[in-house]
Order: structure tokens, then C-alpha cells, then sequence
């Protein structure tokens, strides 16, 4: 399982390579949590009572999470949400959509039972589930455990190529939003932009060459010139000094880092 969107983004600031930054992360009051379609077949939870297993869907009951149901999909789309002292919170699954979006009988393969809990098929998932991050969590960067704990987030690389292979299918605040996502991850790691350019060629060898154009050619089909969509992500910057000019040269500066094309024949 590996943490990815928003709180994947907020925990990358506890890894190694990320540079201290001059403001809050974006806040969200949900995980997305990218899980294989096979988990329930891969691994066994292991229950805390009597010595039994137990499904995920399982672990979040018994840690106090409740599940609303959404939509007419069955299974139907759902949110495991947890309200304790610290306000609310709710976990979202996703899982990799592969071939048709529709089955045989015309059904949109939209939802899918893994390992207990319905999880939403997504295209892209499956670029975030490889070569994850690992960050650790403790007291001593302000999480409350007792132990230090090991969390899998999406590595930043698939984090920023997933945000573009989706771009045009999201509404117009999400855009916005996963813009200024994008400049953040470049921020964050700009001394270490090389290394998600190492990450790009072996991702590269996973994709389409219809993908691979869409992310290499994303510094200037999205960033050439500007747009309502990065005027809304300076706006989403809530209370900082960034300007939709700023946000447009990091995110050229940075896409043709990490995304330059290899060849002549992926620009064709």
C-alpha cells in the first residue's frame, strides 16, 4: 500500500532529500491510498485479538473508522471516516484501472472489493504503487508515536507525471490545485532534480509512447504561456508571495529537468 496525493505530498517533507521550505503544506482532510487489486491475495493482516486474521476493512473498524457510501456504483464508492479530538478525517482507496473502462455488459468498472474496503479504479494508478519513497514518522518530527513509524509515499517523479497524464480530465480547481503540487514537489526537491530524472527513464519504460509524449511535451502544452489554471494555483498559495509568473518559471524550469525527451522519435 502507498500513500499518494495530498498527504503523500505533505509527508515527502520528511524525506532526506526534501529542502526546508518557508511555508505550511497544502492541507487536506483525506488520504488517497494506492492498493493492488490482488492485496487481499498477496499478504495477510495480521488482528491485534485473539490471534486471528482480519481484512483491511477489518483493521479500520477496529481502529474507529466508519465507512459512507457514495454513488450508485457497486460496490459503491466509500469513504472510511475517522472523527476523534483532532477533527475529521477520512481514507479513500484507489486501485489501477487496466483495459476498458466498461465490462462485457456495459457497466462502468468503476469500483472494486480489495482485501474488504471498495476502492475506486483509477487510470495511473499503477505508476504510484512502483519505486514508492519511504519516510519515516516520530515524535521527533511532531507525529505521536511511540515508536517511529515506516510510511510508503508515491515517489515525487510518478507523484508529477500522474498529475500530468490526468490534467485534462480534471475540473478546473483540481487543475489548479495539482499545479501548484507540481511547483511545490520542484521546490522541495530542486537540489535533487536529478534524481527524479533517474526515476523518469526506468518509468519511462513502462509507459505508452502516447503517455511519454503527453509528460514530456507537458512543459510547454501547459506551461508555454498563461493560463487561468495557474493564475488558480498562485490563489490556492493561500497567504505566500507567489505570483502566477513564479509559478509558470519553476514549473518550466523544473518539467524540462526532470521530463526533457530522450530522443527525436518520442518528439514526433
Amino acid at each position: 500500500m502507498v500513500i499518494v496525493g495530498g498527504w503523500a505530498h505533505r509527508l515527502l517533507r520528511y524525506h532526506p532529500l526534501a529542502q526546508v521550505v518557508p511555508h505550511d503544506p497544502l492541507l487536506t482532510l483525506d488520504t488517497d491510498i494506492a492498493i493492488p487489486v490482488t492485496l487481499d491475495t498477496d499478504i495477510a493482516i495480521p488482528a491485534t485479538l485473539e490471534g486471528s486474521e482480519q481484512d483491511l476493512r477489518g483493521r479500520l473498524k477496529a481502529s474507529g473508522f466508519e465507512e459512507k457510501f457514495l454513488g450508485e456504483n457497486q460496490p459503491p464508492a466509500t469513504h472510511y471516516e475517522l472523527a476523534d479530538e483532532h477533527g475529521e478525517f477520512y481514507a479513500e482507496f484507489l486501485s489501477p484501472l487496466i483495459g476498458s473502462e466498461y465490462d462485457r455488459d456495459g457497466n462502468r468498472r468503476a469500483t472494486t472489493r480489495v482485501a474488504g474496503v471498495t476502492s475506486q479504479n483509477l487510470r495511473y494508478v499503477d505508476l504510484l504503487l512502483n519505486s514508492p519513497w519511504t519516510v519515516q514518522l516520530s515524535r521527533e518530527n511532531g507525529f505521536p508515536f511511540e515508536t517511529p513509524k515506516q510510511v510508503r509515499i508515491a515517489h515525487p517523479t510518478r507523484f508529477v507525471a500522474q498529475k500530468l497524464l490526468i490534467h485534462d480530465k480534471r475540473d478546473r480547481r483540481s487543475r489548479a490545485k495539482d499545479i501548484l503540487y507540481l511547483h511545490d514537489t520542484i521546490e522541495l526537491l530542486g537540489g535533487s532534480l536529478g534524481v527524479l530524472r533517474e526515476e523518469w527513464n526506468r518509468l519511462r519504460q513502462e509507459l505508452s509512447h502516447g503517455a511519454i509524449r503527453t509528460v514530456e511535451r507537458a512543459v510547454d502544452t501547459m506551461f508555454s504561456k498563461m493560463t487561468d489554471d495557474i493564475r488558480g494555483a498562485a490563489q490556492a498559495a493561500a497567504g505566500r508571495a507567489l505570483t502566477p509568473q513564479a509559478v509558470q518559471e519553476l514549473c518550466r524550469a523544473g518539467l524540462k529537468i526532470v521530463f526533457a525527451a530522450e530522443s527525436a522519435d518520442i518528439r514526433k
